[in-house]
C-alpha cells in the first residue's frame, strides 16, 4: 500500500535501479563461466629490446654483468663547469645610482646587474662577460668583468 501514491517518475527511477542491478549480476556470472580473467588480457611483456608482446620472452641469452663493473658515483674530474660564457655589452650604467643594463651578444634579452654583483669596474660599452642569476623581480647578471 505504500506505494500507491508514488510517481511515474519515481516509480521509472526504481525501475532503471533495478534494471541496471540485474544487469550487472548478469554480467558477472558470465565472467564468471568463462573462468577467463580479464586481467590475464591486459598483461603486456618486454622484450630485451624493450618492444612491447603478448607473450613471456625467453632470457636463454642474457648477458651476465659483475656487480663490480657497475659504477654509482661521480665520475672523476670533479665538478663540471658550464663551458657557455655568457657575452654582451653595457648598454647602460648610472654610477650614481650603480645599477646598469647589459645587452647580451646572443640573445636578444639585456639582464639588470649592480655594482656590487661586479668583479671589476665597467663603464658603458664595455664587453662584459657574466653569470646569470635568478632574483625576486627576475634575472640579473652577476659576476660582471670585462671581456678578454
Amino acid at each position: 500500500m505504500g506505494r500507491s501514491k508514488e510517481t511515474f517518475g519515481k516509480k521509472d527511477v526504481r525501475n532503471k535501479k533495478l534494471k541496471k542491478r540485474k544487469d550487472k549480476e548478469k554480467s558477472k556470472l558470465e565472467r564468471k563461466e568463462q573462468g577467463k580473467s580479464s586481467f590475464d588480457d591486459m598483461i603486456a611483456w618486454v622484450d630485451e629490446n624493450g618492444q612491447l608482446c603478448s607473450e613471456r620472452p625467453a632470457f636463454d641469452n642474457k648477458e651476465e654483468i659483475k656487480i663490480e663493473d657497475i659504477e654509482i658515483s661521480i665520475p672523476k674530474g670533479g665538478s663540471r663547469k658550464n663551458d657557455f660564457v655568457n657575452r654582451g655589452i653595457i648598454k647602460n650604467f648610472e654610477q650614481s645610482k650603480g645599477f646598469g643594463f647589459i645587452q647580451s651578444s646572443n640573445q636578444p634579452d639585456s639582464y639588470f646587474f649592480h655594482v656590487n654583483d661586479c668583479i671589476q669596474e665597467v663603464k658603458p660599452g664595455d664587453k662584459v662577460e657574466y653569470d646569470i642569476e635568478k632574483s625576486p623581480k627576475g634575472m640579473k647578471a652577476v659576476n660582471v668583468k670585462l671581456a678578454v
